[in-house]
């Protein structure tokens, strides 16, 4: 897992609004490698899906990008749709968080899970269709050629993100993105699905770019987990190094709210105060605020993100040092 597959670097992502710009991505950086599940973790709001999308080349909205993102040579941010469109759905795939809004309700599910096989491949229609009764079986979903005829409305939520996977999976991807897959499911749903995840990958040897809020999903999946904030990433390490020595500020209260069995308590905590307006970032650190060891540097600079330690790095003042001592 030392090979980088993707690399992100500087990258920007900006919204231009009648009320200002919005900096939903600002200079964020690191990698994906080869067979590894990446967590994205972080609020609503913190720039995890808009990186994604920014990947994809998904957004329309007036807005502008900037840095780069490395795929095997190539900045995806200066492809042209013709060089992108091969891209993507074939080396690069995304499940989106809503199935029901992601799927096309007029076409069968076997009509959207053949689509991405006849565009990227050189398979027949009788061999797409074969894959794609194949595909469903491989996720898990009996009554494969039934539901090869069927639409999505017809189809319960859980069998809809499968439905999504199958599609994602198709034309064997280098790299999975998974957009909060499991937000809208129940808890044993979510379950399989996050088991399915883990064995296609297994099989498939798959990246996994897994973005999402639930730090018991980052437990179960993760490698490698990446904390956003405001549109920045202030910590990223190995899984375990990061739930046994979390060092910034929020990632610690991120852990601290999370319920613990056998644990009893009054409350639960939460982080006090709320992620600022992206249109109103200043350039210093975005979490100041919300921070019970705020410094004066923290409300006029914005700490840079340093290894501490072996594949751990973190954004904050309270671990740079002057002169061999912490400030």
């Amino acid at each position: 897992m030392e090979n980088a597959l993707i690399e992100f670097r500087n990258l920007k992502t900006h919204f231009h609004t009648s009320s200002g710009t919005v900096k939903a991505v600002n200079d964020v950086s690191f990698k994906i490698r080869e067979g590894e599940t990446l967590c994205v973790v972080g609020e609503s709001g913190c720039g995890k899906s808009v990186t994604a999308m920014t990947m994809m080349r998904l957004i329309d909205s007036p807005h502008t990008s900037d840095g780069e993102i490395w795929f095997e040579g190539k900045n995806l941010l200066t492809l042209n749709k013709g060089q992108m469109q091969q891209i993507r759905g074939n080396d690069i795939s995304i499940i989106f968080q809503e199935p029901m809004s992601s799927l096309n309700p007029v076409l069968t599910i076997g009509e959207q899970i053949t689509e991405p096989l006849l565009m990227h491949t050189l398979m027949s229609k009788k061999e797409a269709r074969a894959r794609a009764i194949e595909l469903i079986s491989l996720v898990g979903i009996s009554r494969s050629e039934e539901i090869f005829h069927s639409y999505p409305h017809e189809l319960s939520g859980g069998m809809r993100q499968r439905i999504m996977i199958a599609i994602a999976l198709s034309c064997n991807p280098k790299l999975l993105i998974a957009d909060e897959p499991t937000t809208a499911l129940d808890v044993t749903i979510q379950a399989q699905i996050l088991d399915l995840m883990r064995d296609l990958k297994d099989k498939l040897k798959t990246s996994i770019m897994l973005i999402t809020h639930d730090l018991g999903v980052v437990a179960e999946m993760a490698d490698y987990v990446v904390v956003m904030y405001a549109g920045n990433v202030i910590e990223e390490a190995p899984v375990i190094e990061l739930f046994k020595n979390p060092q910034h500020p929020y990632t610690q209260g991120l852990l601290k709210a999370k319920p613990v069995i056998n644990q009893k308590m009054d409350r639960l905590y939460s982080i006090p105060g709320q992620v600022p307006n992206p249109i109103e970032l200043e350039e210093n650190c975005h979490f100041h605020d919300r921070c019970a060891h705020c410094m004066q540097i923290c409300k006029d600079q914005a700490p840079p993100l340093n290894e501490k330690e072996d594949g751990h790095k973190v954004a904050c003042w309270l671990y740079e040092k002057e002169g061999g001592q912490q400030i």
